[in-house]
């Protein structure tokens, strides 16, 4: 009987220190404070700001949080989602609750709607605190094709048609054809052309010189979330497809009679008032 009453001593004073531990704990409480942008966009980047609560316990020790880096967080090289915060600098500070701030880049195959990131909390010596949120993802960036609808030879206009092809409208849509060697543009080479709906198409004219081969183009948008982005697409021109056309010939015809007939009438018309000149003078006689 002796023998048992020492072993369930010895039982309990072998568990009372991890009782008495499980028992005196920080409690500590994770809210993801802010997200910007709200929603974020897929292979960007994005900040989020937590709030850790009730470290103002005396029994709270140094703290560590993590975001852990998983589908659909990421981190820059050399970066991690591990932050240590001391407790004799925020007792110093008399906070009563930590931001910890964060900027990550989101996974480019990142799914529309909500996507689970997941935290982890722990005061030293203490159990950690794992807790999930959900980080809004919305793909509002738009994809576009670009091609030359037109070029007239006779007044180097060339007409770039382009299509929205992604389901996301925009807003203050500006084409812009920068410095290259293959196309040289008289006059403005940005075109304002406005908001543009997913799957419409909208068209810009440039005056230019341009020779055959790929030349750059900057799309340039406002999307859903108001961000500016800048998008560049190649387009390939051939001149095969825009010369000895019927059309310009007719064009070209007709600008020649109208030419011709111009000249005749002009022509005419001082052959007349010469000749009048002439009656009036003999009149005088």
């Amino acid at each position: 009987m002796k023998k048992e009453m020492i072993i369930i001593v010895l039982l309990l004073i072998s568990v009372l220190p991890f009782t008495m531990a499980a028992e005196i704990r920080c409690d500590l409480d994770v809210t993801l404070l802010n997200q910007d942008p709200y929603p974020a966009v897929p292979g960007d980047y994005a900040k989020l700001v937590f709030q850790v609560e009730g470290i103002d316990s005396p029994d709270c020790d140094d703290i560590t949080f993590n975001l852990l880096e998983d589908y659909p967080v990421e981190f820059n090289p050399g970066e991690s989602g591990l932050r240590t915060f001391k407790k004799i600098d925020y007792i110093k500070d008399f906070e009563s609750n930590l931001l910890v701030p964060y900027e990550i880049r989101v996974n480019k195959n990142a799914l529309d709607g909500a996507n689970p990131i997941e935290v982890r909390v722990q005061s030293k010596n203490d159990v950690a605190l794992s807790k999930t949120f959900d980080m809004e993802v919305n793909d509002v960036r738009a994809e576009f094709e670009i091609y030359v609808k037109d070029y007239n030879y006779i007044t180097h206009e060339i007409t770039l048609e382009v299509l929205n092809i992604e389901e996301s409208d925009i807003e203050a849509l500006t084409i812009e054809i920068p410095k290259q060697d293959i196309i040289k543009i008289k006059g403005s080479n940005r075109v304002v052309v406005g908001d543009l709906d997913s799957n419409e198409y909208t068209s810009a004219d440039f005056e230019a010189s341009l020779e055959d081969g790929e030349f750059k183009v900057n799309l340039i948008y406002s999307d859903q979330i108001n961000i500016r982005r800048t998008v560049e697409e190649t387009v390939l021109f051939d001149s095969s497809y825009f010369t000895n056309r019927k059309a310009d010939q007719k064009t070209t015809g007709k600008g020649t009679y109208l030419f011709w007939a111009a000249v005749i009438l002009v022509i005419g018309y001082w052959i007349y008032r010469k000749i009048k000149k002439n009656q009036i003078k003999k009149n005088k006689r």
